[in-house]
């Protein structure tokens, strides 16, 4: 497949290897030539230094043989005006642009993107995306990552293991017999900086970081079993204001649990903004990294605190202090990934990667076969792949035990008719079926081939 990426940023960048490893054509265009040359160099794609929606860049790009066009600049005009010029000018059939703009999104101007007006197909917006990314870790807080598949009956949770954890050193076959019932699956371990598939006969040790599948019904069972207790979220504390401030306070206003909500945003007129467009959530304007403002927002008390502003050293503070004054549970929004590593040191319970979330909403809309959903872990070294099984895709038919999977994949939860399970050896997946996989980055173009119908399916 051919596909041109606009903008060469940290999401293009990522999109682009996605892409390329996977042996796809593409091309890489940036009005920055450094940024251009360093996606050159780094991953086998072509570059086009120029601006994205001018006709004669998308040529060079290879505009004229090309299926697919993902506009990921860091303008929302640029974005729209390229996938125009993509339809009118060059006909390319699939068009996916990141809008940020709030206006452009709202629901009443939705017409706007059919094809015979702006021809987009996919709109992205990286705000929303984070927003529900923040509401899924307050679901599970005593979890660093969470995100829901199969329609949110399977859940994958990120867990700590602790001291506490009554699991802690025992082989993960005899989890398997300890706990009979209990749909839940170990599916990845970062151990010492390192993510790997476990097997059978490996254990857990304090200090891992593991990725568990599990059916919603069981995730109170599960987090007791790695030693977490889960505690309600009655008071949230969210500093900063802005677009993904303002759709989190807005999701927690309507939400049935009438959780308590105080929003701390620095520039006035923000808090302005957001202060007009809530009912029941109190704005306070000033700093979060101030400690007497944080005790105004009754920080010692909150159940919860989400550090949400455009700069992550701010959002790393902001959660060292609110864990010292009391607060319970602690999440930052971090743009960089590595700074992730010093989250655990620093005692921040969880964060959120604006990227990964945005990398994972665009790969939901370009993988072959009937995927319907991709979650991106980590620095893009692995992926939850949820798809639908065809007749045509070679494990159709076979049992778990059957399928000759890469050493890095493991399947998470397999969903049948409306029953969701905890695949065993002895399961047969059959056409129709929705299975979803773990798999480490280089094994997903295996995993692809394993799920993938003789053509693709867009």
């Amino acid at each position: 497949m051919k596909v041109i990426i606009c903008g060469a940023g940290q999401v293009g960048w990522q999109i682009a290897r996605h892409l390329s490893g996977e042996r796809n054509d593409v091309t890489v265009v940036d009005s920055d030539p450094d940024l251009v040359r360093r996606a050159t160099e780094t991953l086998d794609v072509q570059g086009v230094a120029g601006f994205a929606s001018y006709p004669d860049v998308l040529d060079r790009a290879g505009a004229r043989d090309a299926e697919m066009i993902i506009a990921a600049t860091h303008s929302d005009e640029v974005n729209m005006v390229t996938c125009q010029v993509a339809h009118s000018v060059f006909g390319i059939n699939r068009k996916i642009a990141r809008l940020r703009s709030q206006s452009y999104l709202t629901a009443i101007y939705s017409d706007l993107y059919r094809r015979d007006h702006m021809p987009i197909d996919v709109v992205i917006s990286p705000e929303k995306e984070v927003a529900a990314a923040a509401l899924q870790r307050l679901s599970a807080p005593a979890s660093f990552d969470t995100e829901t598949f199969m329609d949110g009956m399977a859940h994958l949770l990120g867990i700590t293991i602790e001291d506490e954890c009554p699991v802690v050193n025992t082989p993960l076959r005899q989890l398997s017999d300890l706990f009979s019932t209990l749909r839940a699956v170990v599916v990845g371990v970062r151990r010492d900086g390192t993510l790997f598939a476990p097997e059978a006969k490996d254990q857990l040790f304090v200090g891992d970081d593991c990725y568990v599948f599990c059916h919603r019904d069981d995730i109170s069972r599960t987090m007791e079993i790695f030693g977490k207790t889960v505690s309600k979220q009655e008071r949230v504390v969210l500093v900063g204001g802005g677009n993904v401030g303002l759709a989190v306070a807005k999701a927690l206003e309507a939400d049935p649990r009438r959780i308590r909500t105080k929003v701390i945003e620095k520039n006035r007129r923000c808090a302005e903004r957001a202060a007009e467009a809530l009912e029941r959530t109190i704005v306070l304007n000033g700093d979060g990294l101030d400690a007497t403002l944080l005790a105004e927002a009754g920080i010692a008390r909150a159940d919860a605190m989400l550090a949400i502003t455009d700069d992550d050293k701010t959002n790393m503070l902001t959660c060292v202090r609110a864990k010292a004054e009391g607060c319970q549970y602690v999440i930052a929004l971090i743009n960089d990934p590595t700074l992730v590593p010093l989250m655990t040191p620093l005692g921040i319970d969880a964060y959120i990667n604006p990227r990964a979330t945005t990398v994972s909403s665009i790969l939901r809309h370009i993988r072959h076969g009937r995927v319907r959903a991709v979650y991106s872990i980590g620095d893009a070294e692995a992926e939850v792949i949820e798809a639908e099984v065809l007749s045509t895709s070679p494990i159709a038919g076979k049992t778990v035990s059957e399928i000759d999977f890469p050493e890095g994949v493991l399947i998470g939860m397999l969903r049948k008719g409306d029953k969701v399970i905890r695949p065993l050896g002895k399961t047969r997946i059959e056409e129709g079926d929705t299975i979803a996989v773990f798999a480490l980055a280089e094994d997903v173009p295996e995993v692809e081939q394993l799920l993938q119908v003789s053509i693709d399916f867009f």
